[in-house]
């Protein structure tokens, strides 16, 4: 009987043995980006083939690591807890590095920035900062102009992080200390697609997501517009994810990064989708 199990454990051993071996060598040559290719110009599909700046910038770092570049195209929320578990070998999708997510995963050095905007409808009462916030004369947040104002974003993005803090941290809740959140004025979406649609059906006041998405969706439906001037709700930079433990790979991404930065790809990849004559 001993004999029996020493031998099915010593046929077990062998055969995850080989599927270890056997899933290293299927990815080898390949580097596994987890995206949301809603986003656009960062991450967007034209038929079946994926564009944008994320997608040209991450296949870039796959050529300068002699690696084949393979997109997942998974909801924003999943990409973090994807690297994490391996899934994906690292997270690009206008990611912004914030004190949450370093929890979970490491961050590159930033390779762009981004501006998060408010989208409103033509005609709205929210003409510009003042008429969402009650600022003190310090300028700080106080309260709200309309407390029943409710705000659409892209869930999980920074863009619904923000926005779903205490109002005196810029946010457009009631949080209580311990992060118990009183009243949720922010209505949360797969897509920023969807709380545009969403604006435009009158179901929230506004949309807060990133400046060039935003100008996408402005140009692709009528009555909306971006607050102009002095009214950007934040500004960020955007960075790739990696596990925690898998350093060298973050490693030789700062490494991809700085030579492309240096040799100017990623400032035509960025000037390709976002023209600074524009």
């Amino acid at each position: 009987m001993k004999k029996i199990i020493s031998l099915i454990l010593a046929v077990l051993m062998i055969c995850a043995t080989l599927m270890a071996f056997a899933s290293c060598g299927k990815k080898e040559d390949t580097l596994v980006m987890a995206t949301n290719a809603a986003f656009p110009p960062y991450e967007y599909k034209e038929g079946d083939s994926f564009k944008g700046i994320d997608v040209e910038i991450a296949q870039a770092i796959a050529e300068k690591l002699g690696k084949k570049l393979e997109i997942a195209d998974v909801e924003f929320g999943s990409i973090i807890g994807g690297v994490q578990e391996g899934k994906y070998d690292f997270g690009m999708a206008g990611m912004t590095v914030t004190e949450k997510r370093l929890e979970s995963v490491n961050f590159s050095t930033t390779y762009a920035t981004g501006i998060q905007v408010i989208i409103v409808a033509d005609g709205s009462a929210i003409e510009s900062l003042d008429s969402i916030f009650v600022f003190d004369e310090n300028g700080d947040p106080t309260g709200l102009q309309n407390p029943e104002i409710k705000v659409g974003v892209q869930q999980d993005t920074t863009g619904d992080i923000y926005c779903s803090d205490d109002i005196t941290n810029w946010g457009l809740n009631d949080v209580e200390e311990d992060g118990t959140i009183t009243t949720d004025r922010v209505v949360r979406y797969k897509t920023g697609a969807e709380a545009v649609a969403a604006l435009k059906s009158g179901k929230v006041d506004c949309v807060i997501i990133d400046n060039e998405p935003a100008k996408s969706f402005v140009a692709a439906n009528e009555g909306i517009h971006i607050l102009e001037g002095d009214n950007e709700y934040a500004i960020e930079d955007y960075a790739i994810c990696v596990a925690k433990e898998n350093t060298a790979l973050l490693e030789q991404i700062n490494k991809a990064l700085a030579e492309l930065t240096e040799d100017g790809t990623i400032g035509k990849i960025i000037e390709k989708y976002i023209p600074t004559s524009n």
